[in-house]
């Protein structure tokens, strides 16, 4: 599964920041998330992940109702079992109070809806993947045969390095990279026949063009939809509190006393031998 990394940065203060890693004064942040791209941007994830302490008071809830620490069992196991009964019976409140006062879904706008971008102007938030022209001559070699390099640079079928020497913004906004090789490595190369328009006749070399599109994202806003759980928990405890249940138990029937007979060894010696002499008759 693909994830993306987002990288936040903010100035250091004068105390050590307790998460990230500082770096020549800047403090660096990493975020990873499988949210999808195009409607989750960098910054709702990193909004997602400062706004976390929104279920800090719901956890403080369950520690008080359900009391986790207080465990019946001294064995790790049995702990995790107390674990599981009691998230358990959170949720069943959670589900007999929702039924006990309906409610509907909560509505909050989390992040407002984002502008669509103006042309000639780079995008907010960053760009598609690359793309590459087709072959323009049969037998010739693609746009799609040179391959990315972590550096940013582009290796061709003969090993060979293509720097970006060119960034051409495009009507729609998309950016238009133009890589060249040099002519000193074109020039001797075995397969400038494939490569090339004129084969060894060129005199420039090999070029190819990138073309980034802007990366299309969602401008409805983002809701986020939820219960007031608080209120569905209080009204289960609410009608627990006002039940009274009785228990009776009948009376116990009484037993008819019986009293043990107690035999002597020899009694015992006595009928083992009769039942062995009986067996062997037969």
């Amino acid at each position: 599964m693909p994830y993306r990394v987002i990288v936040a940065t903010h100035p250091a203060g004068q105390k050590k920041s307790p998460v990230g890693a500082t770096r020549a004064g800047i403090v660096y942040e990493l975020f990873f998330t499988n949210l999808p791209q195009h409607a989750f941007t960098a910054c709702d994830v990193v909004e997602l992940y400062l706004h976390r302490g929104a279920f800090e008071p719901i956890l403080s809830d369950e520690d008080r109702e359900q009391d986790p620490d207080r465990w019946c069992s001294h064995s790790a196991w049995g702990q995790e079992c107390w674990q599981l009964i009691a998230q358990w019976v959170w949720n069943l409140r959670l589900e007999l109070g929702h039924q006990l006062k309906p409610q509907p879904l909560r509505t909050t706008e989390f992040a407002p809806a984002v502008p669509p971008p103006s042309p000639h102007t780079a995008p907010a938030f960053g760009y598609d993947p690359p793309q590459v022209g087709s072959a323009w001559k049969a037998g010739r070699f693609a746009g799609q045969d040179f391959a990315l390099q972590p550096d940013g640079t582009l290796r061709c079928p003969a090993n060979q390095t293509l720097t970006p020497h060119e960034h051409r913004r495009e009507a729609d906004g998309s950016l238009r990279v133009v890589y060249g090789a040099s002519i000193h490595s074109c020039r001797p190369c075995p397969l400038r026949e494939q490569c090339q328009w004129n084969g060894g006749k060129t005199r420039k070399p090999r070029q190819v063009s990138v073309l980034l599109h802007p990366l299309v994202v969602g401008y409805a806003p983002l809701f986020w939809h939820d219960w007031s759980r608080r209120e569905h928990r209080r009204a289960c405890m609410q009608l627990v509190r006002h039940q009274r249940l009785e228990v009776s138990l009948s009376p116990p029937i009484a037993s008819p006393h019986t009293v043990d007979v107690i035999i002597s060894r020899a009694q015992r010696a006595h009928s083992r031998h009769t039942f062995c002499r009986a067996t062997r008759s037969q």
